[in-house]
């Protein structure tokens, strides 16, 4: 039995959404975490700010969407059920982890997913080597060029205002960092939004809607409007987390991280590399704690949320490959 693509493509355009609006919650803290913690905006401030800038920059490029949609596995032979079964694991991953207050990646759980269930019914011969180290290099560099730029933007801020009176260097500052998280939200549009984009792109593709992998235009509406209501709903245990657990944030701190991953970010979607917005911007708030004091930083709670990193790939894939076998059992399977 096999259902057919049209069926199953409304399905995984629903489960891609949803994936979509639980990655805009769990990374609304990604952009408003440190203006929330320093009290720079309110809570419903910064969450409306990054939702309509979110929705912005998911609209300016589709180079990550391509990444996703055509250089992690074979979209030649990628059926709708492997997509489904891609979306579920990575979807279910990222709200089990926002629910526990960790911050995660979307990248790493989405890539997972598809390799998984793309292997489970292919073999690894469907997976594109060249697009997965491009997506590891770029997950790996992330929050490292986060650390070393935000360490270094603070040390340079703080020498500039170094003569400054505290209360000008807080008014300021204040108004930078609003600045720069909107930053921080734009280039996470840019980067995050893409991904569901190139999902949906995909089905689309093996569903035989389109001739190729090029994002339609309502497509990248969607999902930015998706993403938008997301980052709206806001995950506040992720918010806590980073804004206020990790390492001490005043707004010049908070100006320093915010501008040093929106730099990384948007260096990293104008080469279409898919990077972890969680990853670049936690490196970023490290960076700029040790800069301040290295014992500023929660390094155990660090260590945490790098251990979340470490299982996301294997979690997502395994749990991805295992729907993928219980879908083929229930007679879930697209034909091209």
């Amino acid at each position: 039995m096999s259902l057919d693509p049209s069926t199953l493509l409304i399905i995984v355009v629903v489960s891609a959404l949803l994936f979509d609006f639980v990655n805009g919650w769990n990374d609304s803290a990604n952009a408003i975490a440190t203006v929330v913690s320093t009290r720079t905006l309110g809570p419903l401030q910064a969450v409306l700010m990054a939702a309509v800038l979110n929705f912005v920059g998911a609209l300016v490029s589709t180079k990550v969407a391509k990444t996703i949609g055509g250089d992690i596995v074979n979209p030649q032979i990628v059926t709708g059920d492997i997509v489904l079964a891609a979306m579920l694991a990575a979807t279910l991953w990222v709200a089990f982890c926002t629910i526990l207050g960790l911050p995660i990646s979307g990248s790493h759980s989405l890539v997972g997913g598809l390799v998984g269930a793309a292997v489970a019914r292919f073999g690894t011969s469907c997976v594109h080597m060249a697009g997965i180290w491009k997506v590891m290099v770029g997950l790996f560099l992330s929050p490292v060029l986060g650390f070393i730029i935000g360490y270094i933007l603070l040390v340079a801020v703080y020498w500039i205002a170094y003569k400054m009176k505290p209360r000008t260097v807080r008014k300021t500052f204040g108004v930078l960092q609003v600045l720069s998280s909107g930053f921080m939200a734009f280039t996470h549009g840019m980067n995050d939004a893409q991904k569901v984009m190139g999902v949906i792109t995909l089905a689309l593709f093996s569903a035989g809607k389109i001739a190729d992998i090029i994002v339609p235009v309502w497509v990248m509406l969607t999902c930015a409007a998706v993403m938008a209501l997301g980052t709206a709903a806001g995950g506040w245990g992720v918010i806590k987390t980073l804004g206020m657990k990790l390492a001490h944030i005043r707004p010049i701190e908070g100006f320093a991280a915010e501008t040093a991953g929106g730099l990384v970010l948007s260096l990293a979607a104008h080469f279409g590399v898919p990077v972890s917005t969680t990853h670049t911007i936690t490196g970023s708030i490290m960076g700029v704690g040790t800069a301040f004091r290295a014992k500023a930083v929660k390094w155990s709670l660090g260590t945490k949320i790098v251990y979340a990193w470490v299982f996301t790939l294997p979690c997502t894939a395994l749990f991805a490959a295992a729907l993928t076998v219980v879908f083929a059992k229930l007679g879930i399977v697209a034909t091209r």
